[in-house]
């Protein structure tokens, strides 16, 4: 009997024109491509290099300025008028600086659907898996190649099936199930594998959520985070699109690299401590370590939900005075949708500073560079060294809720006593 094939097998498949297995190597045709301001100079200037005068798909190519902005320094400004001159000329579509995150806005605006093979000029690119499509970040060079040709060569992973069982305990979300998930596999335990969510936990979760877990398959190497497609991505895409899609299932009788089960109604909030993102444990474990900013956003927690969370937490009290409290929304729509449910109100009032929608301190560009021997705790996905703009400061990585919390303590706090 043949065995069955995985989602990614069948994607790739499809995109080829053959059946491939897992190790197999294939050239794929790209259905959507995307660069930000942090990438897209690099990759452009490569295309023009090729001497050809328009790219394959100006539908299927997308900018972002998301990394710096508002712009920064002269450098910068120069790059961003490179690509909105190059946007312009190709007839492709850009995201200007306020618009909010790469991630966020692919999904947000619908131009990410099941069954595609999506490549963006970020490691973080594997958050669209959440909607049931194959997503991978490339480096610049090879966009370029994409840019040139609407194709990609790549080797068809093998899958690693996690799946969740359990309802999630009060104080616990998305976030910390991914924590908890990288601190068990390790930052390589998953080197080149599709990573598959699964269960009756991640069932459970809204598509915000899902978008959580899948962003951070990157940190224990996985190539791309994959779900399948169920009502709450269907009702998720019909706001978003009206392209005609056909989602992409297991076979009953494949095999997958490996199988793990995690109980996620054992998880209780956790953190990562620096410098590494699968330095994990419980955040009560470090509960009283003094901090000096906290930031809410990022392409993994700077959704509507995720303020939500945090303003539950700080209604009506206000940030240590001995710490900072930066909140960027991942979007526009992001930010339009918390001013009109108060939340911004209510973070302002709580102390918080707002930034415009993008990535903010994360990337360490311009927002938010803590000094040195500073404490971070932050929503974001990673905590290396300079990863915030400074290599002397420490970054921890928590849930929306441990940040709030923190926030209000000066102190690494245990979410779960603000929600009793």
């Amino acid at each position: 009997m043949t065995k069955g094939r995985t989602i990614v097998e069948k994607i790739i498949s499809s995109h080829c024109g053959q059946d491939v297995r897992a190790g197999d190597f294939a050239i794929v045709n790209v259905d959507m491509a995307m660069a930000h301001d942090s990438t897209a100079p690099r990759a452009i200037q490569a295309f023009l290099e090729y001497g050809e005068k328009k790219i394959w798909d100006p539908s299927r190519f997308v900018l972002v300025l998301d990394h710096a902005v508002p712009c920064p320094n002269e450098q910068v400004s120069f790059l961003h008028a490179m690509m909105r001159y190059f946007a312009e000329e190709q007839e492709v579509r850009l995201f200007e600086g306020g618009e909010g995150i790469c991630h966020q806005l692919m999904v947000e605006q619908g131009l990410v659907i099941p069954g595609e093979i999506v490549v963006g000029c970020d490691s973080h690119t594997c958050t669209y898996g959440a909607v049931n499509a194959i997503a991978f970040g490339i480096g610049s060079t090879d966009m370029s190649g994409v840019m040139l040709t609407g194709q990609l060569w790549m080797k068809v992973p093998e899958t690693l099936k996690i799946s969740y069982y359990g309802s999630m305990a009060q104080g616990t979300y998305a976030k910390d199930l991914i924590l908890y998930t990288i601190g068990r596999l390790g930052s390589d335990g998953a080197d080149y594998l599709a990573l598959h969510f699964a269960g009756e936990t991640i069932n459970a979760m809204d598509v915000s959520q899902r978008l959580t877990l899948c962003n951070m398959a990157i940190e224990c190497g996985a190539k791309v985070g994959i779900m399948e497609c169920d009502e709450k991505t269907e009702a998720y895409l019909a706001e978003r699109t009206q392209k005609n899609y056909s989602p992409v299932f297991d076979d009953d009788n494949v095999e997958y690299k490996n199988t793990i089960e995690i109980a996620a109604d054992s998880i209780v909030p956790q953190i990562a401590s620096p410098h590494a993102v699968d330095n994990v444990c419980p955040v009560e474990e470090l509960a009283g370590t003094e901090i000096h900013q906290v930031f809410v956003g990022t392409c993994t927690n700077g959704r509507l939900e995720d303020l939500r969370i945090a303003a539950a937490i700080l209604r009506d009290k206000r940030v240590h005075p001995r710490c900072r409290l930066l909140v960027a929304p991942a979007s526009r729509h992001v930010l339009v949708s918390a001013l009109q449910e108060g939340i911004i109100e209510t973070l302002v009032q709580a102390g918080a500073v707002i930034i415009p929608p993008g990535c903010g301190p994360c990337p360490g560009t311009h927002l938010g560079v803590p000094s040195d021997g500073e404490v971070v705790l932050s929503t974001a996905n990673r905590n290396f060294k300079g990863r915030m703009g400074n290599n002397k400061a420490n970054i921890y990585l928590a849930s929306p809720a441990t940040c709030a919390a923190s926030a209000v303590k000066g102190r690494i706090t245990d979410p779960r006593q603000f929600l009793e």
